[in-house]
């Protein structure tokens, strides 16, 4: 899906940077910033920042999807809780990246086949969410340049802040361990 996903970009690079905002001003304020689709998926893998819910009104369903999946339990804690029943000793609290988390996740490749299926799914995920981020910096640089985004963000620069920020950095952390 995500892969789908970032091939629609080559659909919007396709256009020059004056077709593009001969409709931006009709997006308004439709922006990823603003979406509460991506927002929620944002929560879902583990990122519990406020300013997600501050482009959402008070009450509205938007706004209530993005508190849900906020309040849900992470992608990444419920890796962990299946690692933990499949005998694996993740600590009862960690911090990311944590170290000790990294052992149990080394261990878990080298003795524990299905485990390390199921992590390597979560870094093509992972993986793919980047992607997404990295193909979208590039569309918003080659149409609008450094113009403020839709949504209110600083465009440009907001989005490269989000580049290089895996959803999962202690599968990333092990690579050179394993």
């Amino acid at each position: 899906i995500l892969k789908t996903l970032v091939a629609q970009v080559d659909v919007l690079e396709t256009m020059t940077p004056l077709q593009f905002l001969s409709f931006r001003d009709r997006l308004d304020s439709a922006s990823g910033f603003q979406s509460a689709g991506f927002r929620a998926i944002e929560a879902m893998l583990g990122s519990r920042e406020s300013s997600a819910l501050e482009a959402q009104p008070e009450g509205s369903n938007a706004r209530r999807t993005i508190e849900e999946a906020q309040s849900a339990t992470s992608v990444w804690d419920s890796f962990l809780g299946y690692l933990a029943e499949r005998g694996h000793p993740v600590p009862a609290e960690s911090t990311v990246p944590d170290e000790r988390v990294q052992d149990v996740l080394i261990a878990a490749y080298r003795e524990d086949a299905d485990a390390g299926l199921v992590a390597e799914r979560l870094v093509d995920l992972d993986e793919g969410i980047q992607e997404w981020r990295y193909r979208h910096v590039k569309m918003v640089e080659r149409t609008i340049g450094t113009k403020r985004g839709t949504g209110g963000s600083s465009g440009v620069e907001y989005l490269r802040g989000t580049l290089f920020r895996p959803a999962f950095p202690d599968l990333w952390e092990i690579r050179s361990r394993l």
